[in-house]
């Protein structure tokens, strides 16, 4: 876990409030929500708790940013990948290929958005969710098929990123010898190979 130590008092107030994210985002990917208290981020941080209540009014409401912080995270990095693809499958694969390194190269990030003390969460749970239809926005405008309509794309989509999570639990919880870049090739193939095979009348 990284810990900055104590802050300058003499920081903006949008610095430390950066700072303070930062500093929770690592405390509460290690220990979970319900076994964090706002004490142990403060401690952390470096400040009192009092100065912690004057950036955010609870935990949960302190969590709930993290929360948007990631998701907001990994959609810029799935939009930088996809942004400069030559086409449709060019950008499903570097897509991928974001969101396995963006797993590896940010572990607390995927930890906090997709560990399961997020997902028995009914309200850390609808933040998940909705990152998951962002994503799965992206993907749909790549699902080019004719006669194909709208809610049938968004379908294939979150069935493509329902591909990928469950790929990343296997690897991750069973430690595959796989690294990013080959997990994102196989699944990009998959996703590519599953999609050429659509017909708009099943």
């Amino acid at each position: 876990m990284v810990v900055t130590g104590p802050m300058s008092s003499r920081l903006p107030a949008a610095e430390r409030r950066e700072q303070l994210l930062e500093v929770a985002l690592h405390v509460f990917a290690a220990r979970g929500f319900h076994q964090t208290s706002m004490n142990d981020v403060a401690d952390a941080a470096g400040v009192t708790k009092p100065v912690l209540y004057q950036h955010f009014t609870s935990k949960r409401a302190l969590y709930l940013e993290l929360l948007e912080l990631v998701s907001t995270r990994l959609m810029l990095v799935i939009d930088e990948a996809t942004s400069s693809a030559g086409g449709p499958r060019e950008q499903v694969e570097r897509g991928l290929l974001a969101y396995f390194r963006f797993v590896v190269e940010s572990p607390d990030e995927y930890q906090l958005m997709f560990g399961g003390g997020t997902r028995r969460d009914a309200e850390f749970a609808q933040e998940a969710a909705r990152l998951e239809r962002s994503i799965a926005a992206v993907i749909a405008d790549l699902i080019v098929v004719e006669g194909l309509g709208d809610q049938e794309r968004i379908l294939l989509a979150h069935g493509i990123v329902g591909l990928a999570e469950g790929a990343t639990r296997l690897w991750l919880g069973d430690d595959l010898a796989l690294e990013p870049d080959e997990v994102a090739a196989r699944m990009s193939e998959l996703a590519w190979s599953g999609l050429r095979g659509i017909r708009s009348d099943p």
